[in-house]
């Protein structure tokens, strides 16, 4: 890392920029938020309450009055729940287990030894398509990709002769698209699939949404952004920036001999885990087949988090001994610690997501929101791929100023989910649809978290840089990664294609 200058930054604006960075400065903690829906809530559902609203439930079939959540009985749900909807919210549990995993890879040091092998051996190229699929994949160790990537591929390009801004640049559209692509499971799997199954639940039906169902589109978008990034990062965002102008130089550090033993060693246990899961799933009479023998859906596909919790568990722990990371068991509690300890703003958040979830399927005003939304669109003639592309065009919008695909999915899903299931759609195939905009818009946003970060980055390098040449430089991108996964989500549908194991568009 290259010690920051003092000389005074130069930032170019734009009337809308100012307008939506203004906007979004207004805004509060997404905490904040969610205690305002909470109060919205409460209040809403007792002026309904008080109206005689309900709605004819699609289920039962049953007349179901909107509950006021101010009533002596809303009042009573509220002091006896409060423990339970948060310890019973389905995303709680997932996300803290799989965390254990992947926050040990990452504390231990394994994905950052990872990535830098991957970087450090590729061809020059193959540099802009090799940057943008490691980055995509890198949301593996969550946010910290964000941490991790740009200012590795800064290093690689100069290291390389090329221009580091356009590896920080780069590295950042990777990470993002990242969260709605991407060739393996992360901690974001399970939360959004927990937070479409509480959905689900608000219009009583029994359906679970897995960290699985979305996979085989995202295996496939991954693919397709990572050309279509690498593309753009060769042939517009290289001439954009130009040869770099900079003095400083930079040298990646190879893998020492230590790093390099615990990688085989990680790679030996990840093949080995692997060869007995699938072994035992191929057996016949497998506890992890369903009744006809097979995989989709299965006891596997189900239990998938706490199978992956051991592989990663596994991986770490054999990279750990090897690079000699860790030499006793207090090492691996303490890094166990420091990963349960990065969550810890997720917990503080969710507990609230958790409340407001459980008030507003209640009180009934989500099944309310969901049944006379779905009338609405059967009113107009709305169906088909066309609705789902309105998901998309709307979470894409959304993401601009709401930039937490969690928090923004915990508001959406208990309207989307059940509205479009009442229209045959399947959860997983809305949660698709919702992740396509908020990976392409979220690189772009002056209110995205991590995006004064990358500008910081990119001072380190260039002094003169500034936000707008930031968001100018991602922004071919975002139209990229969102044509390019909006005109994959058209060929999924319009070819059948299951977007997960034994997970397709429609309701079987």
């Amino acid at each position: 890392m290259h010690a920051p200058t003092t000389a005074p930054p130069v930032r170019r604006r734009t009337r809308l920029l100012d307008a939506i960075e203004w906007f979004g400065n207004k805004l509060p903690e997404p905490m904040i938020i969610f205690l305002w829906l909470i109060g919205i809530i409460m209040v809403g559902s007792a002026a309904l309450a008080a109206a005689g609203v309900s709605v004819i439930h699609p289920d039962s079939g049953e007349d179901t009055p909107v509950q006021s959540l101010l009533s002596g009985e809303g009042l009573q749900f509220v002091l006896e729940n409060t423990v339970s909807n948060f310890v019973g919210f389905a995303p709680v549990g997932t996300v803290l287990t799989i965390m254990l995993g992947i926050g040990l890879a990452d504390k231990i040091g394994l994905l950052q030894s990872l990535i830098r092998a991957v970087m450090l051996n590729i061809p020059v190229w193959l540099l802009p398509f090799a940057v943008f699929f490691v980055a995509n994949t890198a949301t593996i160790a969550a946010d910290a990709a964000f941490l991790i990537m740009p200012p590795l591929a800064a290093i690689v390009y100069r290291t390389l002769g090329r221009n580091p801004l356009v590896g920080i640049v780069s590295a950042f559209a990777g990470s993002s698209s990242g969260y709605g692509s991407g060739f393996l499971i992360t901690s974001m799997e399970p939360i959004l699939a927990g937070l479409s199954t509480e959905a689900v639940s608000i219009i009583g039906a029994d359906l679970e949404v897995t960290a699985v169902d979305n996979y085989y589109f995202m295996v496939a978008a991954a693919v397709l952004c990572t050309v279509v990034g690498g593309c753009i990062t060769r042939w517009v965002v290289e001439p954009r920036f130009g040869e770099y102008a900079g003095e400083q130089m930079a040298t990646a550090e190879p893998l020492n001999t230590e790093e390099k033993r615990g990688l085989i060693a990680a790679g030996l246990a990840a093949a080995a885990f692997i060869a007995v899961i699938a072994t035992v799933a191929l057996l016949p009479g497998s506890p992890m087949q369903n009744e006809d023998g097979g995989l989709v859906p299965s006891p596997l596909l189900s239990g998938v988090v706490p199978v992956l919790l051991v592989f990663f568990t596994l991986t770490a722990l054999a990279y750990g001994a090897g690079a000699r990371k860790i030499s006793r068991g207090r090492d691996v509690v303490e890094h166990f610690a420091e990963a349960v300890g990065s969550m810890r703003h997720f917990l503080v958040v969710i507990f609230f997501i958790s409340q407001f979830s459980a008030y507003f399927t209640w009180s009934n005003i989500g099944l309310w929101v969901s049944v006379n939304g779905a009338q609405a669109l059967i009113a107009m003639n709305a169906s088909g791929i066309g609705l789902l592309v309105g998901v998309v065009i709307v979470s894409a919008i959304i993401t601009l100023l709401i930039t937490s695909g969690t928090g923004l999915w915990a508001i959406l899903a208990p309207i989307f989910v059940p509205m479009f299931m009442q229209l045959g759609f399947h959860p997983a195939a809305v949660q698709m649809a919702y992740r396509i905009g908020d990976s392409s818009t979220s690189m772009v946003t002056p209110l995205m978290p991590y995006m004064i970060v990358i500008l910081g980055f990119m001072r380190e390098w260039d002094p003169k840089q500034g936000l707008g040449n930031l968001i100018s430089a991602t922004l071919p991108y975002a139209v990229g990664v969102f044509i390019a996964q909006s005109g994959l989500f058209l060929v999924f549908y319009a070819a059948g294609l299951p977007i997960g194991p034994g997970v397709g568009f429609h309701l079987e």
